[in-house]
């Protein structure tokens, strides 16, 4: 694939602020955005591979033709992080501490999990600059950018990007559109806590990690979808079933239609562990859960990065 025939859009959702969106925001095809006030640009996330980041890079040198001068990871997954290296040695990489934390262990781990992606010149780059507690800033010119760690929701190292005089709130992966949420890493209900606290904020648009720019109704429908997987497993545990056998019996309903349906078995791992007592974001045995939503799909879930 040439970077010509990789699908993007750089999407301007207020004025000087982007949405850089990758269809159909499938596994590894991620939004990123980008912020600017003055000479001054802030780049929220970066993407999986070489040649996606490049297609990232040439979207914002339009816009910001010296680059960004900050890099901000919503979280430590490679698909948001593995394009940090190319925006090097100009931007200032920001994270929550755990997000740093938790890419060191994590490593170049999700490269194996698609061996025959071209992943190409990614090395591991971690964060410049990490905060501690539930907020920090970043004043762009005249703009401030609040930062905003909603606790273990996706991961236990979100951040969320929070443009209040816009109303525009990048989510990271907290936050899904027409796409299954994954809360393997984090947990279901931290990301539930998290989405109340993010209705709060009363943004008006919302950058999700995945899938298609909306607004609060994004909040609503990761919710549903999340209150009705407790469900299912509370259902699952009384039953005495595993985690895959309670995915496989299970009607999706509505959510049938949600890409990566195989995120059910892993978010049924973390929610059986919660209900057992686990505290969101308690490690759990994440390579068989992968293998579990593998079986469940048929086959290795498809990743078009």
């Amino acid at each position: 694939m040439t970077l010509q025939q990789v699908r993007s859009e750089m999407r301007e959702v207020a004025p000087s602020v982007y949405a850089w969106i990758q269809p159909d925001g499938g596994w590894c095809l991620n939004n990123a955005g980008l912020i600017l006030d003055g000479e001054c640009a802030v780049l929220v996330d970066t993407a999986a591979t070489e040649r996606r980041t490049r297609v990232l890079a040439e979207a914002v040198g339009a816009l910001a033709p010296a680059g960004p001068d900050f890099v901000v990871n919503t979280h430590f997954h490679g698909d948001h992080t593995f394009g940090n290296s190319y925006f090097k040695p100009r931007a200032t990489i920001i994270a929550h501490e755990n997000c740093a934390r938790d890419q060191i262990a994590a490593g170049a781990g999700l490269r194996g999990l698609w061996p025959d992606v071209e992943w190409g010149e990614t090395p591991v780059l971690g964060p410049d600059v990490t905060y501690r507690g539930d907020e920090a800033a970043v004043h762009s010119g005249g703009r401030r950018i609040a930062l905003l760690h909603p606790g273990t929701a996706h991961t236990t190292g979100d951040t969320v990007v929070w443009l209040p005089d816009e109303g525009v709130l990048f989510t990271g992966d907290v936050v899904w559109s027409g796409s299954t949420p994954f809360c393997l890493m984090g947990s279901v209900t931290g990301s539930l806590e998290a989405i109340g606290g993010l209705r709060a904020l009363g943004a008006e648009t919302v950058v999700p990690g995945h899938g298609p720019v909306g607004g609060a109704e994004l909040l609503d429908e990761t919710a549903a979808y999340l209150n009705w997987l407790l469900e299912v497993a509370e259902s699952g545990l009384r039953a005495g079933r595993s985690a895959l056998e309670t995915a496989r019996c299970t009607e999706l309903g509505a959510w049938a239609a949600f890409l990566d349906a195989e995120r059910i078995v892993g978010n049924l791992h973390r929610a059986y562990a919660e209900l057992a007592g686990a505290v969101p974001g308690a490690p759990i045995d994440v390579a068989t859960a992968f293998g579990e939503m593998t079986q469940f799909h048929g086959g290795l879930p498809v990743c078009h990065a």
